[in-house]
């Protein structure tokens, strides 16, 4: 007991951060949006003919993309929906610099209506970790 009480911020803090690695998966699966590594993309893209949606700025953008991917930037997103109609049916990977912004993509989409979305886990920093291609 002594050390519970004499250590209580550490163990507060090992149940926050556990809650938080675990609370991500779970908001994940009940938002219906899948979380999908580089290769799980890639799958995604060449076999199912998915969409890759890149919602970052344009000079991020301009630094190196996915190749094939769609650009519209987080802050346009609401506005240029219509864009992505021809896309309802299929599975969109939205893709940021570190996953959070297309986390956010996923839930507007998901709004509009669109069910087969996929966020790409850790973004382009992961992709570039991958090793796999950009192109400018």
């Amino acid at each position: 007991m002594d050390f519970v009480l004499q250590n209580i911020w550490l163990i507060l803090l090992a149940a926050v951060s556990g809650f938080m690695l675990l609370g991500g998966g779970l908001f994940g699966r009940l938002s219906g949006v899948k979380q999908v590594g580089p290769q799980e993309a890639v799958q995604l893209f060449n076999h199912e003919d998915a969409l890759v949606l890149d919602v970052r700025e344009p000079s991020e953008w301009s630094d190196g993309h996915i190749a094939k991917a769609k650009h519209i930037p987080m802050g346009k997103l609401k506005d240029r929906l219509s864009e992505l109609e021809k896309f309802k049916d299929k599975p969109i990977i939205a893709v940021c610099r570190s996953g959070n912004r297309s986390g956010s993509a996923c839930g507007v989409l998901k709004k509009a209506g669109f069910e087969n979305l996929h966020n790409l886990a850790g973004g382009m920093q992961a992709w570039e970790q991958a090793g796999l291609p950009k192109e400018r």
